[in-house]
């Protein structure tokens, strides 16, 4: 199975760098969507040896994951692994991923055990946004804003994604589970640093648009008469 690594990246010119390089212990191709970066994060990603795009302009977490999506089918990849480029994932748990979508098709590191170590507002908004996911999907998700997942191409190929910020990364599991697609789920550590984060509490309103937008087209609307 042919997989390439997929960081978008913001300002992260002091990770993105290790990260790349972590990744590349494991897999060879490691794009870098670069989204509008004002720092050397681009620089610092294409020495380490990945395949960089840039956007010129910061588009978003959404925009970025899809433009790496979109140059994973372009070159005919069987598979994609996401994960930040701020430090907080693991590269060595590269491998736990790869075993694990032998029996599915979307695979997401869970922090579910390293909750207490999140950050508050983190916890709240992820704690809510994973429930409300679980009950419209029929399935238990614990961490369904993890950036760190598995995904098969043939998952991206039927899923259309249209939001722009970290909801995406809930959004492509709601596409996937309403297409039939299988999810699992493994632990994984994180490292919380002095890292800044980009995510805001009112991403949480975003989010509850986005559910409210997925039950809108699941209701029985009546047909129109001829």
């Amino acid at each position: 199975m042919r997989i390439c690594v997929i960081i978008p990246a913001y300002n992260e010119a002091e990770n993105v760098g290790s990260v790349v390089s972590g990744a590349r212990k494991f897999l060879k191709d490691v794009v870098v969507v670069d989204d509008g970066s004002t720092d050397d994060s681009a620089a610092r990603a294409r020495q380490a040896g990945a395949i960089l795009i840039e956007h010129k302009v910061n588009r978003g977490k959404g925009v970025a994951l899809k433009t790496g999506y979109d140059y994973a089918l372009e070159k005919d990849y069987d598979a994609v692994i996401t994960l930040d480029a701020d430090g907080q994932h693991d590269p060595e748990e590269i491998p736990q991923f790869l075993e694990a979508a032998k029996d599915t098709d979307v695979v997401v590191g869970t922090r579910a055990g390293n909750r207490a170590r999140m950050p508050l507002i983190r916890r709240a908004t992820n704690t809510l946004s994973s429930w409300i996911l679980s009950g419209l999907v029929g399935q238990h998700l614990t961490d369904t804003q993890s950036g760190y997942r598995l995904i098969k191409a043939e998952v991206l190929k039927k899923t259309k994604t249209k939001t722009t910020g970290f909801e995406a990364e809930s959004e492509i599991l709601l596409e996937a589970k309403s297409r039939g697609f299988r999810v699992a789920e493994i632990p994984i550590k994180t490292i919380y640093g002095a890292e800044k984060s980009h995510y805001k509490w009112w991403y949480a309103f975003i989010f509850l648009g986005l559910v409210g937008k997925y039950l809108l087209k699941k209701l029985p609307w009546p047909k129109e008469r001829g």
